[in-house]
């Protein structure tokens, strides 16, 4: 593990971060003295898993056909158009 003072690494910070990205740590110290260590980021979010949910949907409720227009006479009205 890589230990650079605050100075160097506000420097070469860019080269540092590629380092970190890589898998190494990084410890920044100031007059020897560990301030802080840099590691790469892990995200605790489990990845998305795309139509997880399809088909299951809540109740016996069935999505009309018109679900796009429905209201639409209304929200016209509220905003002083015409339904196309």
């Amino acid at each position: 593990m890589q230990t650079v003072n605050v100075h160097e690494a506000k420097t070469h910070l860019s080269r540092y971060l590629e380092q970190v990205v890589q898998g190494e740590e990084l410890i920044i110290a100031r007059a020897g003295h560990p301030l802080a260590r840099l590691v790469p980021y892990a995200s605790s979010l489990p990845p998305r898993v795309l139509g997880l949910g399809q088909g299951e949907a809540t109740g016996n409720a069935a999505i009309p056909e018109d679900f796009d227009r429905l209201a639409a006479d209304d929200i016209a009205d509220m905003f002083g158009g015409e339904v196309a």
